[in-house]
């Protein structure tokens, strides 16, 4: 792919939608457009306005500002005449020659589907400006094409659009502070994604114009564009609501920071946070631009992202949503796309992370009350694992709780391919129990608090976990096997998941085998951008993220690099070797690769999802990811980075 277009912008509007494309102006996905609103907050997503396509005139020449990859060409090639380009605190360009100046800003309203543009002459002549809106109407996971349904009939009232896609939908509103609309439409054909040729898609798609705004501009004189799903947006309120977005993106950071990294790190976090209609609360977008909010990527996230940062009530909004959906001790694995479809509880963690996260949010907050509360709600978590729940989960007599069916796969290692697990986990994983041990000595803890009789039954389980868990999963290298099943079979796999053994808050291990496991993770997983999934010398390792779906697929936990890994490793770190101003300034110099990467590489002010396992340097999978972001805002709130 053309290097020009790697760089990629993002903003959220709290709804699940938001506004994304390149530095340069052309579009590389289909998930990118102007407005992909999400109409049923913060799911069913669809592109609506792909792009502008603008052109203004000086001393009788036309400057085309646009950029697009069609078949064998780029046309225009508007990124030639970009002088400057920001990202703080919105996407700004400067466009220009040694004559004139146009300065154009991108906003997107917090809690609407809506996007305003905000051009500005930036010179001392008069300069004509043309601008051509290019919609779509598709749902974001595909490319919108030409056909015979949607015709965009358009209603015109002076200075807006009121126009319907196709007969029946929902209508965009597209309006203009000043300029006349020019009805001239057009279909933009075979424009070409790049990224999604790389990701092994279909990688051609058309747009659709109506019509364009042409004006002209007196020396710093402004004209806003936008667009919006909401009828009440108009030209006299959206100066008010772009100065209300201008206030808002200023994000306080602690007093003593001297970390201008970790207040970018919050501005970044804060995009993923999403109100959800179905259950009128908050939640947390799992990555941009392709992910729903997942049941375990948002109690992982959120531990970073509302609880380290002091965010209460998202924090509260967000385990009582999941407290509310459980179901025989179980959590979803993610929210459906579309409210009322049915909800999969495909997952063998997330229940377990649920006890983290309230036992991180009870150290942070104090509640008290929240805790009693939702008492219950944990006991019938453990009562129904140690029972027997959904995909053969159980308790085993060594006290380690066993999962797993063939063709199914309920860790955070979930790749299937044609119905072939990847990394198939049937037994004991690793993870998981180090997680229900956890669970059990969090709510031991939780009924201490709240002064309540402890089933003797889960005092009795967390004996005989702590007299089993060394000897039956300590292999012959001294670090840890990855699944068990007592007596049968031992899986050797040098993998990341032992770190939890170290990192959650209840350890089981002597300090003497926890040295042995982190060296061994240092030495065969660490990277600056976070842990490998496998250890190189497997021969089953893969070091490179690459292809179609199938591909990639093959590759995502078979050596592929995970950011939001290295909070946990650091977090053992500094429990083993102390968190003197030595060790937190080399933990700082070694984030200092991905630190980079977050200002330069792929999503500007994003963390991506993954990255290579052989050569970790170029991001991969989603460009901004949540439990990327929260891992170092963690890092930097837990241990007061900020203060290097």
């Amino acid at each position: 792919m053309n290097s020009l277009f790697s760089k990629e912008w993002l903003l959220t509007n709290g709804l699940g939608g938001y506004a994304s494309s390149t530095r340069d102006g052309a579009n590389t996905r289909r998930y990118h457009g102007l407005l992909v609103a999400a109409y049923e907050a913060p799911v069913n997503r669809k592109v609506l306005v792909a792009k502008v396509e603008e052109r203004v005139r000086h001393n009788d020449t036309y400057f085309d500002l646009s950029t697009n990859k069609y078949p064998g060409t780029i046309h225009p090639r508007g990124n030639q005449y970009i002088q400057n380009f920001k990202i703080d605190p919105f996407p700004t360009w400067c466009y220009g020659t040694a004559s004139w100046q146009l300065q154009k800003q991108i906003f997107m309203v917090q809690g609407s589907n809506t996007t305003c543009l905000v051009y500005t002459n930036l010179g001392d002549d008069g300069l004509p400006l043309e601008i051509h809106p290019l919609y779509a109407f598709a749902d974001f996971h595909t490319n919108f094409h030409e056909n015979g349904i949607t015709d965009f009939y358009t209603e015109i009232d002076g200075d807006r659009l009121k126009t319907y896609p196709k007969y029946g939908s929902d209508p965009i509103y597209t309006g203009w502070n000043q300029g006349d609309f020019i009805e001239a439409r057009s279909w933009y054909k075979n424009v070409l994604l790049p990224r999604d040729r790389e990701r092994g898609l279909d990688f051609c798609c058309d747009y659709y114009r109506i019509g364009y705004i042409k004006s002209e501009l007196g020396p710093k004189e402004r004209l806003t564009l936008y667009f919006t799903l909401d009828g009440d947006i108009g030209n006299k309120n959206i100066k008010d609501l772009l100065s209300k977005e201008k206030r808002r993106s200023k994000v306080p950071k602690p007093l003593e920071s001297t970390s201008d990294f970790y207040g970018d790190l919050l501005q970044a976090g804060r995009q993923f946070l999403v109100h959800r209609n179905s259950t009128d609360s908050m939640s947390i977008i799992a990555g941009y631009h392709w992910f729903a909010d997942w049941g375990r990527d948002t109690l992982i996230a959120m531990r970073g992202l509302t609880i380290s940062t002091g965010n209460q009530k998202a924090s509260k909004s967000i385990l009582s949503t999941f407290l509310n959906s459980l179901n025989q001790g179980m959590l979803p694995n993610k929210f459906p796309d579309r409210n009322g479809d049915p909800i999969k509880y495909n997952t063998m963690d997330a229940a377990l992370w649920l006890f983290v996260a309230l036992y991180e949010y009870y150290k942070k907050f104090g509640d008290t009350a929240f805790i009693k509360g939702h008492i219950k709600s944990l006991q019938t978590i453990l009562d129904f694992h140690s029972k027997g729940s959904r995909y053969n989960i159980r308790v085993t007599p060594e006290g380690f709780l066993y999962g797993g069916e063939d063709g199914v796969q309920l860790t955070w290692m979930d790749a299937i391919v044609n119905g072939r697990v990847i990394t198939p986990r049937v037994g004991c994983p690793v993870e998981i129990n180090a997680l229900w041990y956890n669970a059990i000595k969090i709510y031991d803890y939780f009924c201490t608090v709240l002064r309540l009789k402890v089933d003797e039954a889960y005092a009795e389980v967390i004996v005989r976990f702590e007299s089993n868990f060394t000897k039956h999963f300590t292999n012959p290298q001294g670090t840890l096997y990855d699944v068990v099943v007592p007596n049968v079979s031992k899986d050797n796999s040098f993998r990341p998941n032992q770190i939890y053994v170290l990192s959650l808050p209840f350890v089981a291990l002597d300090k003497a085998l926890q040295k042995r496991i982190f060296e061994g993770v240092r030495s065969k997983l660490y990277t600056p951008f976070g842990l490998r999934t496998l250890a190189m010398e497997d021969s089953r390792f893969q070091g490179a993220y690459t292809g179609g779906r199938e591909q990639r697929d093959n590759a995502y936990h078979q050596g592929t690099v995970w950011p939001f890994l290295l909070y946990e490793y650091y977090r053992v770190f500094f429990q083993l070797y102390g968190t003197s101003k030595a060790n937190k300034k080399k933990v700082v110099d070694e984030l200092a690769p991905l630190r980079k990467h977050f200002y330069s590489d792929e999503g500007l002010h994003c963390i991506s999802e993954i990255f290579d396992g052989a050569d970790p340097q170029q991001g991969k999978g989603t460009i901004h990811q949540a439990w990327s972001v929260s891992a170092l805002i963690k890092l930097y709130a837990d241990y007061e980075l900020f203060e290097v």
